[in-house]
């Protein structure tokens, strides 16, 4: 079925994320292997403010004049070398110890230290009152930001070693770390001490932190891994939806690779304003809020490919991590393909190759455009390292069949298992199984910047499904007289989603008898997104389709919902009262998507709750708040404009949306702002703010006005 409706705001740039540079051109590995650190953190939420000790056992493996550890904007109050103070420079970036080491074994060195990390840490609403019920939270993202900002570290993923972390925190909220919690013990009567232990050895960024009033779920898996399902205390009713199928992800996965899960638990929590869909923290995933769901919104938008996306890289990236950058595709593209079986497992082939089907048309379409990539190409697109890393290892499945790969991607997980790769190490793991030479497979699929059209046309005509759409898509151009009988037949019981959805699309303008008799058909088949379609695509409603057009108002559907209200309001002006009563009280996705509608045309409908207009704007209004969620600001201020009302406050929310950490909405509310500033009146509303704002937002807009 069609559960791939994800938010693609959510996911351009989305999963695992960025890349995680090599630290400049040093090559410290090389020379030092930390093995073991052992940190103590306490965290200031209302301060923003970190202070720990950090003791990390290291080997010195060949002679050096220095060692550095990772730490950006920190002071360090104590520094010792096998228990004696030792000299060391801070260079805002890293801490220095210019010292000769001999090779040596179990040194130690300890650091005492505090920070304010202006990023990879985030504290989400600690400044706001606590009279307004303003979820507080306060959590981790290191890939792409550096773990470096938190806790002395290593920016360099190369650099693996077991951690265990020990966090002091307000003991009223609930803390997720990476490894096994073995401890949890009061400090005083105001912080509890959280203490998690690691069995394996992993890079930094993956370090994870998530404090929270959590609801906790526990359930073990089919080998009997503990795994945790953690949601915002206050939306406990929907954790089952959000995480829906995740055992049997984990189930199949495991299965599926052949090589147990490798580390000891695994836990996953939503936060809010998240930079990226989600991010694969070892045995701790931290996802966006805004895949937390219920089970109408499970059909439009769901968490199950970015689940099992982020489930897959445990294995893929943090079990096996890449040596370089121009490797990061065994990451992301491995934790692409894995998460499609996975979803093919759940909701069938057609499924599978569907998605294969749109990856490869967008593919294409770069690659007929000269903006092809290879995904061993440094800064390379998410689309290629993710789809065409995908693709990739979807080809050479059915190149050297499914046990030959199975058992070479076995082999290689086995055999690098807690180290780095390269893409030749993982490609001679497959010619040692398969007795193939790949060369030609890796100039056509690895190294060339075009993508493979032909071959994969070829490889999705396997599927009858998609022989069937690509028939069907053929007749966009046909008349419809001279295609009616086929699209006809498309929707005979029982419609698949895609083919049917097809069919509605060609329809769109259509307004011959013959046409409202497919559209009849069409709402007959009661295929939930095929009537999506019918509610997306038509804008002019036949006045003979109008009764089953206000049917759409009742399916299990915010996007129906969403669409269908805006489409009849437009079009039966003498109704509005009816249908605002209907979707009276429906909230749609984490945005609201069907309540800041409602709310918008309430506003502009005159005579529909005249006495409530002043409340109803209020609410709208109040949405753009900073302790909001970002995608709940986004969409209210979007309806603000489109109404051209906003107060004083809205107006403050925005100048403070444009400093924000998430890179999305911070654009969103700047390019926001530069059309407000076309407007002189806007201009002095702005202005007689300046006052208001903070060093920052004030600095921004004096940037804005001549």
């Amino acid at each position: 079925m069609k559960y791939f409706l994800v938010s693609m705001l959510l996911l351009c740039g989305a999963f695992g994320f960025s890349q995680t540079p090599i630290a400049d051109s040093l090559n410290q590995v090389n020379s030092v292997d930390f093995k073991k650190a052992k940190a103590e953190i306490a965290i200031f939420p209302k301060a923003e403010k970190v202070t720990g000790k950090v003791n990390y056992e290291f080997d010195v493996l060949k002679a050096t004049d220095s060692i550095y550890i990772d730490a950006r904007n920190m002071e360090f109050e104590e520094v010792l070398l096998n228990d004696k103070k030792v000299s060391f420079r801070n260079s805002n970036e890293r801490i220095w110890i210019r010292k000769p080491f001999q090779t040596s074994k179990n040194n130690l060195l300890q650091l005492k230290f505090s920070a304010k990390p202006q990023q990879a840490m985030y504290f989400i609403n600690w400044q706001i009152s606590d009279s307004i019920n303003a979820p507080k939270q306060v959590w981790t993202q290191g890939q792409g930001k550096y773990t470096s900002n938190w806790l002395p570290s290593f920016d360099d993923q190369r650099e693996k070693l077991e951690f265990d972390l020990s966090i002091s925190f307000p003991k009223e909220f609930k803390v997720i770390a990476n490894g096994k919690l073995v401890k949890k013990e009061a400090i005083n009567d105001s912080l509890t001490r959280w203490n998690f232990d690691m069995k394996k050895p992993m890079s930094s960024y993956l370090l994870a932190i998530a404090a929270g009033k959590f609801f906790q779920q526990k359930e073990n898996s089919a080998s009997g891994v503990p795994l945790s399902f953690n949601i915002q205390q206050e939306l406990k009713q929907n954790l089952e939806p959000t995480y829906r199928y995740t055992k049997e992800i984990f189930d199949f996965l495991e299965s599926e690779i052949g090589v147990p899960y490798p580390w000891q638990n695994y836990r996953q929590v939503p936060v809010r304003d998240f930079l990226y869909a989600g991010m694969e923290n070892t045995g701790t995933t931290i996802f966006a809020n805004a895949f937390i769901t219920d089970s109408i919104a499970f059909k439009d938008r769901n968490y199950v490919s970015v689940n099992a996306h982020e489930l897959a890289h445990q294995w893929f990236g943090n079990m096996v991590t890449a040596k370089d950058n121009k490797d990061h595709w065994l990451h992301e593209g491995f934790a692409t393909f894995y998460s499609l079986l996975a979803e093919k497992e759940i909701f069938g082939d057609d499924y599978y190759y569907w998605k294969l089907y749109q990856s490869a048309e967008e593919l294409k379409a770069r690659s007929d455009k000269g903006k092809g990539e290879a995904v061993t190409q440094l800064k390379a697109s998410s689309l290629t390292y993710y789809q065409k890393g995908a693709w990739a290892l979807h080809i050479l499945r059915e190149k050297v069949g499914r046990e030959a790969f199975n058992l070479a991607v076995k082999n290689y997980l086995e055999t690098y298992q807690f180290k780095t790769v390269s893409t030749n190490n993982f490609i001679a793991e497959v010619e040692a199984v398969s007795n193939e030479d790949l060369s030609e497979f890796m100039r056509k699929w690895i190294n060339q910047t075009a993508f493979q059209g032909t071959e994969a046309l070829n490889s999705l005509k396997k599927s009858e499904f998609i022989k069937s759409y690509l028939e069907l898509a053929a007749l966009r151009e046909t008349r419809f007289q001279d295609k009616e009988a086929l699209l006809s037949a498309a929707l005979d019981f029982p419609v698949n989603d895609y083919l049917g959805q097809e069919v509605v699309y060609q329809l769109a303008g259509e307004t011959s008898t013959g046409a409202i008799a497919l559209y009849r058909k069409a709402f007959k088949s009661n295929n939930v997104y095929v009537r999506q379609a019918i509610a997306t695509s038509m804008e002019k409603i036949p006045q003979e389709l109008k009764p089953q057009f206000e049917s759409l108002l009742s399916d299990e559907s915010y996007i129906t919902k969403e669409k269908a209200l805006m489409k009849l309001w437009m079009n039966f002006p003498e109704d509005v009262g009816k249908y605002l009563n209907k979707t009276k009280g429906v909230q749609g996705f984490t945005n609201k998507n069907v309540h800041l509608l409602w709310l918008t045309l309430n506003l502009v409908s005159p005579g529909y709750e005249p006495q409530n207009k002043t409340a109803t704007y209020q609410e709208l209004s109040g949405y753009t708040r900073e302790y909001r969620p970002m995608e709940l600001r986004r969409n209210a201020f979007g309806f603000l404009y489109q109404i051209n009302s906003f107060t004083t406050q809205n107006l403050l929310d925005l100048m403070q949306g444009t400093q924000h950490h998430d890179y999305k909405f911070r654009n969103f509310c700047r390019e926001l702002l530069d059309e407000l500033l076309k407007s002189d009146d806007y201009k002095q509303k702005f202005l007689v703010l300046s006052n208001r704002l903070s060093k920052k937002e004030s600095g921004y807009l004096k940037s804005k006005l001549p």
